[in-house]
């Protein structure tokens, strides 16, 4: 109409103005935006009707939410700055096999919660477990009034064309705060997790929370978080930030003020949807795309309680009953000292003068003129003159003759004087070694049927010191580059437990863990500083030991040259350096104790084993002990072996089977070595060699063994390493490492008694001192091993299982059953390192061709 009447006007008027053309245009324009603005706004009315609702706290809303429709809940509420009250907001859906989720958006003060029901939480191989009950707990945002009314709102939508029942209930959380030395229960489930606040009560710096439950099933876990929103409540976020570790029936986290600035903290306790991380089954599902898994029930309730930890003065006890236990065995070692010099003193007036011929003190040391040994309780053979016991089938009239000098060798004391004097540099252990007939002298010597010291003494002092020095310097070697690793290894692994807060990489027994600076446990580190300071004491009474023998060898002393097991100390410093390396990576592994570093816990326990069963051997046997170089080099391969059995040897039939072929066959390849003092070669001929043997000795004519003594302990050796490869065969247990030790700690053993009743049972005597340090170390190793057994952790299992037998403390407040352990092990060691010092100090007026060799 208008543009007719537009044009008809234009054609009435000709050719004047037309002011109906803007008219129209403008008129067009205005209608077209209107049209447009009403539609959307029509289109907006049909989609969507958001509905808000004034709420209220602790009434249940009965409800449907479709695409169409959007409802808004607003609620308020009063919070002081004096009380906290947590707020918990509780949904249900009614409605089954929903094609679209609800989304429920609580928007607060300063933060936002969001989350669909229902809920779909992930576990391994991405499996989906929905939720349809989902109960979250609000962050609380701080006030700074003294009162304040605040109001949140719940917004309920979803994409869903069809009408989704739903429950919402909002209540209040009257014991949201902890108190201090009260239990608090409640029942969380993976979609329901719970969290409460604690405040630190004034003087109060350090607290434990302690989380436990009845149930080992289901997995869950607890987190300690600072005041902030959001809270990370749920499985898949609560390792985001704070302290957190997995826990079947307990767990405890120490918490300290200074890690809060806000004086406060949140507990969370998260339910997980599976328990593979706690080390219980993983059930089966079929693993198909977007497949939802129903999880069952898997409520769980819990108990919470928050403890006050020690103070600084339990610190300072702790470290001064420590010092205190191990500088009084300085004083003791100081008091023997002095009486053991008064002694000295009194007998100085009946010592042997040194210019005195050896013929003129046989008589005084106890040599009857038929060559017999008083007080021996069997017949060892006749003695010649140059005191050795000689077999009339293994020697010739030529080696029985006085000029070959393969017993006790006749020279006067300044000669011997005199070759002390001379350069060590000046002599090698070759030099013993360069006559073309020394394979048949010992062949001659060795293979007797009774062996004394002197036939086995016989390498110059110097050679041997020199050799057996090698051992102390090696492995202080071995301890640097050993050590500085380890501490860079601990000092990475406890910065990781720092920033992450994961409590599930270091196995500590966390209801008895006091922290101090960047240390989870340094209870457990302190306890070590036993294997330092005795290993050092001992250290000093080695080297006071040699320094009376060096004096005594300068004087050209009789005793100290010509009697008593040879004095060789290189051996004895190896096995203090090796206790102090002991305590120092005791306290590196206890710095983060787990899998992965268990190995710096043991590797000088094999070294103290081994060093001592080398000693023991080296008494009776100092010309041909092990060399250092071989020594270490087999203890290597120990720890090699420990290292492949930690990795590999669980559940690995193939590792079991392999290692314990290599256990017997080392066994008897030892005892080998053995029994034939070495004079045997290990070559192609060996087999034909046996052959012949079991010919000749079993078959052609029955003949028991010339070393019957050797023989006894070697296959009493062979019986126990062969039973010990078995139970490993067939039992394969988990701790290899201990495994290993064991059979390392029951070959010594078996040797030390081995050496105990043969020496007994030649007429010698072990004096008082050496006696109480027998009967000391074994009751202290009782004890000890107690403590050892009591199992506080385990890395063998999962860090939730190991939780499981955590203890409270029971020495000071300070001290746990592991520590004790530490302390005990660590007296006994000592005890037993001056067991093997002190126990032929009877012979040390003995001539050595009248000490026999077992």
């Amino acid at each position: 109409m208008v543009l007719r009447s537009c044009w008809k006007s234009r054609h009435k008027n000709g050719s004047g103005p037309a002011p109906c053309w803007i008219r129209s245009g403008l008129l067009a324009l205005l209608w077209l935006c209107v049209t447009q603005l009403a539609c959307e706004i029509g289109a907006v009315g049909e989609s969507k009707n958001v509905i808000q609702k004034d709420a209220e706290f602790d009434v249940t809303y009965n409800d449907s939410v479709t695409s169409e429709n959007q409802t808004i809940y607003a609620f308020n509420h009063t919070i002081s700055r004096n009380k906290t009250e947590g707020v918990r907001v509780t949904v249900d859906v009614l409605s089954q096999g929903l094609e679209s989720p609800i989304l429920f958006v609580i928007r607060q003060k300063q933060a936002v919660l969001s989350f669909q029901v229902p809920l779909i939480l992930r576990g391994l191989y991405q499996r989906k477990y929905p939720y349809n009950h989902v109960g979250r707990t609000l962050c609380q945002p701080p006030t700074r009034a003294l009162s304040e009314t605040q109001y949140f709102f719940v917004d309920v939508s979803t994409l869903s064309s069809q009408g989704t029942n739903y429950q919402l209930r909002v209540s209040r959380v009257e014991s949201f705060t902890l108190q201090t030395d009260k239990k608090f229960s409640f029942t969380a489930s993976p979609s329901q997790p719970q969290y409460f606040k604690y405040v630190f009560p004034d003087g109060l710096d350090t607290v434990i929370v302690k989380v436990n439950s009845d149930m080992n099933f289901p997995c869950s876990v607890m987190s300690v978080q600072d005041i902030q929103c959001p809270v990370y409540d749920l499985d898949n976020n609560v390792a985001f930030i704070g302290m957190y570790q997995t826990m079947t029936k307990k767990g405890a986290i120490t918490v300290q003020r200074k890690d809060f600035p806000s004086n406060s903290f949140y507990v969370v306790i998260v339910v997980k949807t599976e328990d593979e991380a706690c080390g219980g089954p993983l059930r089966f599902y079929p693993l198909r795309p977007d497949e939802l898994i129903d999880a069952g029930n898997r409520s769980k309730t819990i108990d919470v309680m928050v403890s006050p930890a020690i103070n600084s003065e339990v610190y300072v006890m702790g470290m001064l009953f420590c010092l205190g236990i191990f500088l009084s065995f300085y004083l003791l070692t100081l008091l023997v000292a002095c009486v053991e010099n008064k002694r000295m003193k009194k007998r100085e007036a009946f010592q042997i003068p040194a210019d005195m011929s050896p013929a003129e003190t046989a008589s005084l040391l106890g040599k009857n003129g038929d060559g017999k040994i008083p007080g021996a309780p069997y017949e060892y053979g006749s003695f010649a003159d140059n005191g050795s016991t000689l077999s009339s089938e293994a020697i010739t009239d030529s080696a029985t003759s006085t000029d070959n000098n393969y017993g006790y060798m006749e020279r006067s004391l300044d000669s011997v004087g005199r070759s002390r004097q001379e350069s060590l540099s000046s002599v090698e252990e070759d030099d013993y070694d360069t006559l073309d007939d020394i394979d048949s002298d010992k062949n001659i010597v060795r293979t007797k049927k009774y062996l004394c010291v002197s036939d086995l003494a016989r390498k110059d002092k110097r050679i041997l010191s020199k050799k057996y020095q090698i051992y102390f310097w090696n492995i202080a070697t071995i301890a640097v580059f050993y050590a500085l690793p380890v501490i860079q290894l601990v000092i990475t692994y406890q910065t990781v437990v720092n920033v992450t807060g994961n409590q599930d990489i270091c196995f500590y027994n966390f209801l008895c863990a006091h922290p101090l600076g960047a240390l989870s446990a340094f209870n457990n580190i302190l306890s070590n500083l036993g294997y330092v300071m005795l290993g050092l004491l001992f250290l000093l009474i080695v080297l006071k030991r040699d320094i009376v023998h060096n004096r005594a060898l300068v004087r050209n002393d009789y005793h100290a040259l010509e009697c008593g097991i040879p004095k060789h100390f290189g051996l004895f410093y190896a096995m203090g350096t090796a206790l102090m390396m002991e305590g120092l990576l005791s306290a590196c592994y206890h710095v983060c104790p787990n899998y992965t570093n268990f190995q710096f816990d043991t590797s000088f326990m094999y070294m103290i084993a081994g060093l001592c069963m080398l000693k023991l051997y080296q008494k009776r046997h100092p010309d041909i002990n092990a060399s250092a170089y071989s020594a270490y080099a087999c203890l290597a391969a120990v720890i090699f072996f420990s290292v492949l059995g930690v990795v590999f040897g669980k559940g690995n039939t193939v590792f079991w089977i392999v290692f314990s072929v290599i256990h017997i066959l080392a066994t008897l390849l030892l005892s080998t070595q053995l029994y034939y003092m070495g004079r045997w070669r290990l070559d192609s001929g060996v087999l034909r060699r046996v052959v012949y043997i079991i010919y000749t000795d079993c078959i052609r004519q029955c003949s028991g063994p010339m070393y019957i003594d050797r023989m006894v302990l070697l296959v009493m050796g062979n019986i126990v390493n062969w039973s010990l490869a078995a139970y490993g065969l067939i039992e394969r247990p988990n701790d290899f490492a201990s495994y290993l030790l064991a059979i390392a700690i029951c070959n010594l053993l078996l040797y030390f008694a081995f050496y105990i009743i043969m020496k007994l049972r030649s007429g010698e005597r072990i004096q008082c001192l050496a006696l109480v340090c027998i009967l000391f170390t074994a009751v202290v190793w009782g004890f000890a091993l107690y403590f050892f057994f009591q199992g506080l952790s385990t890395w063998q299992k999962t860090p939730a299982e190991s939780r499981e037998h955590n203890r409270d403390c029971i020495l000071l407040s300070f001290f746990d059953d592991h520590d004790i352990w530490h302390f005990l092990s660590s007296i006994a060691m000592f005890g037993s390192f001056l067991v093997l010092l002190t126990m032929d100090d009877d012979l040390d007026t003995v001539q050595r061709d009248k000490i026999f060799v077992f």
